[in-house]
């Protein structure tokens, strides 16, 4: 695995983490991990910078879907600055997954998150 990959999948693993934290202080320090102080967040439902608007989006997912955890679907891809994802939002109680998306991020030189660009492919009704 090349250096750049592992690059992507690094910091695609940290995203993912932050998203999965739940306690307050666990999510402040996995957020602060993933992105970079001035680190942007956007998707069709939300638009923020910083480490407070990003764990705040954060938060609400977690209100609205409690028991649930997200997890990559399929492989990481990158190339220079950026990389893609598709990642689901699984039921912890039986495996299910309501919601998927798509995500393309951008990395700063330490590896951390500059900017997400989120597109929700598959939403409940």
């Amino acid at each position: 695995m090349s250096e750049n990959t592992d690059r992507y999948e690094s910091a695609v693993a940290r995203y993912l983490e932050a998203w999965n934290a739940g306690e307050p202080d666990a999510l402040a320090k996995a957020v602060a991990a993933a992105w970079s102080a001035d680190g942007g967040y956007t998707d069709p439902l939300a638009d923020v910078r910083g480490h407070e608007g990003i764990a705040a989006v954060i938060s609400a997912a977690h209100e609205q879907f409690p028991g649930f955890s997200f997890r990559l679907a399929g492989r990481v891809d990158g190339h220079h600055d950026m990389a893609r994802f598709g990642w689901e939002l699984v039921d912890d109680a039986d495996d299910s997954a309501p919601v998927a998306g798509f995500d393309v991020i951008t990395l700063d030189d330490d590896g951390r998150i500059r900017t997400v660009h989120g597109f929700l492919d598959r939403v409940p009704t």
